[in-house]
């Protein structure tokens, strides 16, 4: 590679200030505000859930297993990347020790402050340095965007890291393609594959936007990617086979979450009521069908309740639709004025990606289409499913950039009609 391209790349690399103050940040909050001292209630279920469950029956040699209280054979409720790093932390600093939490949330920390790197080129690849800069500080910055690192033993922060690495690799795919890219984009679509397949639902249109730029001469790329990616899933869904005698390529529990969504006396939110988490009777049910039968059953019902009244289900459609952009409601708990400022907060994020992205869509930015179906594809899942806040935070980094973006043309039009007004004056 010559010197100016890479001088050209360099510019496009964020200061690794952005990062040690960004997991600075996070890393103190958690150790005071002791975080990580998560209450051992009900066997210590609020420490991971689903995914602490598993990690613990990896870490004590039962395997990807136990999703829920006590033994219930093995599972594919969850994609197994976060379990298994988790069950790694176990094994090194104990089964849902608080050394274990600060570790895990500090890793989590990690993934959350790497992210305003790629924030960083993101927004300078597609808009320039400015955004690229503000947009990285916010995200290091910014209270409500470390939330899910400090206080969240799940794959949010995982996932969110690895999809916007991919978006970084697809716009420099974008700008020059090389088999080394191209690798790294399978490595990474497979990786985020494995810790939250519901975006993989975007993997179609990201690759033939990259693909789109110059078809004849990526072939090679293409099929190397593949084969990655491939090689990533692949394990996993074999093992799935061997397990469960069934097809199951990421997850097995969509059948169940269908249910949970839209099932009879559904509202729009998840029933966790009559969840196997929760409900025993469920609980007893799943252990004894199994869960790829379980979650077959479930489905079925689901659906049944669906054709039965399709309108109740559009209704809950609209709702969740309504709650993946302005935020899902949280229990009644909760003050009225923090209620009113985490909905605030929400919106406000939302509308900025928003109106941002349709700037971009007019004024025909590099990247904006890559983002439009970002927007359009990553939600899709959710609105048929579940509603839950933290399944819009993949897509955060994105609003941000683009909420800076909104706002500093509105700063450029601004500064541009005041010169015209001058040049008129005189």
């Amino acid at each position: 590679m010559s010197a100016p391209n890479q001088h050209s790349a360099e510019e496009f690399r964020a200061p690794w200030l952005v990062f040690w103050v960004a997991f600075a940040i996070r890393v103190l909050y958690l150790t005071l505000a002791h975080t990580y001292r998560i209450r051992p209630y009900d066997d210590h279920m609020l420490f991971g859930e689903e995914m602490g469950r598993i990690a613990r029956a990896l870490a004590t040699g039962f395997g990807f297993s136990d999703p829920f209280r006590g033994h219930t054979g093995p599972t594919a409720w969850v994609g197994p990347l976060f379990p298994l790093l988790l069950a790694g932390v176990f094994k090194l600093f104990g089964v849902f020790s608080p050394l274990s939490a600060w570790v895990i949330l500090t890793l989590n920390s990690l993934f959350s402050a790497l992210t305003a790197l790629t924030i960083w080129e993101i927004a300078a690849r597609s808009f320039n340095r400015n955004v690229a800069r503000w947009s990285a500080w916010i995200w290091a910055l910014y209270p409500a965007a470390l939330q899910y690192a400090v206080r969240w033993v799940w794959d949010t922060s995982l996932t969110t890291f690895l999809f916007s690495w991919v978006l970084v690799v697809a716009l420099r795919l974008r700008s020059g393609p090389t088999l080394s890219r191209w690798a790294l984009f399978g490595l990474l679509w497979g990786l985020t594959g494995l810790s939250n397949p519901a975006l993989l639902i975007f993997l179609p249109a990201c690759g033939l936007w990259v693909f789109a730029a110059a078809p004849r001469r990526q072939a090679g790329g293409v099929l190397l990617a593949a084969v990655l990616f491939t090689a990533c899933l692949g394990p996993w869904t074999w093992r799935n086979w061997l397990v469960f005698h069934h097809f199951v390529p990421t997850r097995g529990n969509f059948g169940a979450e269908l249910y949970l969504g839209n099932g009879p006396g559904s509202t729009g939110l998840l029933m966790e009521y009559d969840h196997p988490i929760q409900a025993p009777d469920q609980l007893r049910l799943y252990r004894g069908m199994g869960e790829i039968t379980y979650s077959k059953m479930r489905g079925e019902r689901a659906l049944a309740s669906m054709r039965s009244d399709p309108a109740h289900f559009v209704q809950n459609t609209l709702k969740r639709v309504f709650f993946f952009w302005a935020g899902v409601p949280h229990p009644v708990s909760a003050t009225e004025w923090v209620e009113y400022a985490r909905s605030l907060n929400f919106i406000f994020g939302s509308v900025c990606g928003l109106l941002g992205l349709v700037l971009a869509l007019q004024r025909k930015a590099p990247a904006a289409w890559l983002f439009a179906w970002a927007f359009l594809l990553l939600p899709m899942v959710y609105y048929g499913v579940a509603a839950h806040a933290r399944f819009r935070h993949p897509l955060e980094p994105l609003m941000v950039v683009l909420g800076v973006y909104l706002f500093q043309s509105a700063e450029l039009t601004k500064t541009g009609r005041k010169r015209k007004l001058r040049e008129l004056g005189t």
